[in-house]
């Protein structure tokens, strides 16, 4: 936990004006009332109320509202004032939603269990996250409909000119300042989403809504915002903290948006991280990650999932008949620690929380179990970012034969057929036990979940075989580029390349050199174009012409744009199906009644130098497994509950 209070006022007291301010009795100040007012976040819950994984079906002291709920209880305990928000993805994210999404439905004037456990909490506010749009706009409606707190979004307009929710919105509220006084005080509340959910999500937005810059939808009504005579601004900002300079439509902006004149706090989120705190945010101009700033404002992002309560003080003054911030401390509150690796929780579960959705939870746990087929092999994650393996393999060869049959009738038909998938959970971020682990034996849902966590649909493209190659390209920018001549110990996996940018394309045959700088960088654009991380790229045995067309099965999110990988801006997709890709895998499973993934060797590393002791970390229960054509060593304990290993070469 971290904790830095920045006072605005004390660098201005100097020389003999800072003597006789100090000089002066404390009455002196009286007519500058001041107010403490306590700013709460949670963010990207993803329908995580209870401390429970469904895709382990076990207890998580991890996650969970219920967990987060008792830290907002304590908080709001200690404050004079404050005021609660939600910074959004909400409604997907766990079996429990897609329960609610596939299975249960939404009806108009149903109450979605993820909004209610929060409506026990009396939000003041909250705002839109990307992915509350994965399930249509309906969904969405229906699903937020039963809201005892408003939300806001600036930033998305419906096809027929009007936003889809209220751009803002002012709470009007009685505060009492620290001579025990009551005060007014009007605090304008502002929302933002990525601008990108038309791409990821176009199936459900196209023809129905539109989106605008998250900068620029500021720019136009902060200042509305503040002629309506808001006091001070909060930003609820679903988007992330990335420097570098600013084009327009970027999907993490947050920085970029603290320039704003008029906001004076910023609500962040969408990519998981943790601020104030965090290496992912060093050597960031304009962003100070020990006092959670961005630009000098005060800022916070509350992890993932429940992992944190988002706190911000600030001591407002009034100066005249404005408020202003005069000092401010930035933190994010953890649910549990970490103690000799293992998980401590910190707090108890808040009971009316998991009691408002209880019967939901029961569903979920009936629907994860039913059975679909059986594994003659076991299926996991652990060693997926660095050799073939066969939790990516089953999606491909699921995907694959899922559109050979849906090709069959069309002129694609006689293309080679190529499959591309990314393994979605390899620790990270996610914790030492965010693996896919799966037993051979029977499969039920929750395994299908377990494999395939996002509610993606299948999506065919037509590319090159240049497109082909940086594709993997791309890709390969998860590695740090490994250095013979350094030698030493090196880190191999970039932790700020997510997981779910690694695609593996299955049905060509390739090596990665990790000691080539990467072409890309971890937003997809080139910046080494002498580079080729990507040898020996062959289909059938034969080298791939860049000339020569393929079909690729991936899905909605890549196609459309998702990560900024060549080849997919939405404008090569040849197929889309109506199928989740977790139901194609699931089809794929229940026809063939037992399936045994594996890995063929389709791609592998090159070889490391011997002058490099190349390493990466992995979970504690990769010990059960050896990787398919690698050889690893265990070296010892990592951070966090991780375990090193080192290629052997």
């Amino acid at each position: 936990m971290s904790s830095i209070s920045i006072s605005r006022r004390r660098a201005l007291q100097t020389g003999a004006a800072a003597a006789a301010a100090v000089a002066l009795p404390r009455a002196a100040f009286a007519a500058d009332p001041t107010v403490k007012l306590r700013i709460l976040e949670t963010t990207d819950l993803h329908v995580n109320i209870f401390p429970y994984d469904y895709y382990r079906d076990a207890a998580d002291d991890t996650v969970g509202l219920a967990r987060t709920a008792t830290i907002v209880k304590s908080a709001r305990g200690e404050a004079k004032n404050s005021l609660l928000f939600d910074n959004g993805d909400l409604i997907q994210g766990s079996p429990l939603g897609d329960f609610i999404a596939y299975r249960k439905g939404m009806k108009p004037g149903d109450v979605h269990p993820m909004v209610a456990a929060m409506n026990t909490l009396n939000y003041d506010c909250g705002t839109l996250g990307n992915h509350e749009f994965n399930y249509g706009l309906d969904f969405l409606q229906n699903a937020l409909g039963a809201a005892k707190f408003p939300l806001v979004c600036a930033n998305v307009t419906k096809a027929n000119g009007e936003l889809l929710q209220k751009p803002w919105l002012i709470l009007d509220r009685e505060v009492t300042d620290e001579a025990g006084a009551k005060q007014k005080i009007k605090v304008g509340v502002i929302g933002f989403v990525p601008p990108q959910i038309v791409q990821w999500d176009k199936a459900h937005l196209d023809g129905k809504a539109t989106t605008t810059d998250i900068v620029d939808a500021a720019n136009k009504h902060v200042p509305d915002l503040k002629k309506a005579g808001a006091d001070i601004v909060v930003a609820l900002c679903h988007s992330g903290i990335a420097g570098g300079e600013r084009k327009g439509g970027e999907e993490n902006a947050a920085l970029f948006l603290s320039k704003v004149d008029g906001i004076d706090v910023i609500l962040t989120g969408h990519q998981h991280f943790t601020f104030p705190g965090g290496k992912e945010f060093a050597n960031i101009p304009g962003v100070d990650p020990q006092k959670g700033t961005l630009n000098g404002k005060p800022a916070v992002m509350a992890g993932f999932w429940g992992s944190h309560l988002g706190v911000i003080d600030l001591d407002l003054v009034k100066e005249g008949n404005a408020w202003k911030v005069a000092d401010f401390k930035t933190e994010a509150r953890p649910i549990y620690d970490r103690v000799d690796r293992k998980v401590v929780p910190k707090v108890e579960s808040e009971a009316a929380v998991m009691a408002a959705a209880q019967g939901d939870h029961d569903a979920t746990l009936k629907y994860v179990r039913e059975p679909v087929g059986t594994t003659a092999v076991p299926i996991h994650s652990y060693f997926a970012l660095i050799s073939d393996d066969a939790s990516v393999k089953i999606v491909a060869d699921a995907q694959t034969w899922y559109l050979a049959d849906q090709l069959k009738n069309t002129p694609y038909k006689d293309l080679p057929l190529l499959s591309a998938a990314a393994p979605f959970k390899a620790g990270g971020r996610g914790g030492p036990n965010y693996f896919t682990d799966i037993k051979p034996g029977p499969l039920a849902i929750k395994d299908m979940a377990d494999i395939y966590i996002y509610p993606n649909t299948v999506r065919a493209v037509k590319i090159t075989g240049s497109q082909v190659r940086e594709w993997l390209e791309r890709s390969a920018g998860i590695y740090n580029q490994i250095d013979p001549a350094k030698g030493g110990e090196q880190e191999l996996i970039n932790p700020k390349f997510p997981a779910f940018n690694f695609d593996v394309i299955a049905g060509v045959q390739y090596k990665i050199d990790p000691t080539q700088p990467s072409r890309y960088d971890n937003d997809g654009k080139l910046v080494a174009p002498d580079a080729h991380r990507i040898k020996d790229l062959t289909y059938k045995g034969v080298p791939v012409k860049d000339d020569q067309e393929f079909v690729v099965a991936t899905n909605n999110y890549r196609a459309g744009g998702g990560g900024n990988f060549p080849g997919n801006d939405g404008k090569t997709i040849v197929f889309e199906a109506p199928d989740l890709t977790r139901d194609a895998i699931m089809r794929y499973i229940v026809e063939r009644k037992e399936v045994s993934p594996k890995a063929d060797g389709s791609w592998s590393l090159v070889p490391p130098p011997s002058s490099v002791t190349t390493v990466f970390v992995t979970g504690p229960n990769a010990a059960a497994y050896q990787p398919a054509g690698i050889k690893v060593e265990k070296m010892g304990d990592a951070p966090e509950g991780f375990i090193k290993y080192r290629i052997a070469g």
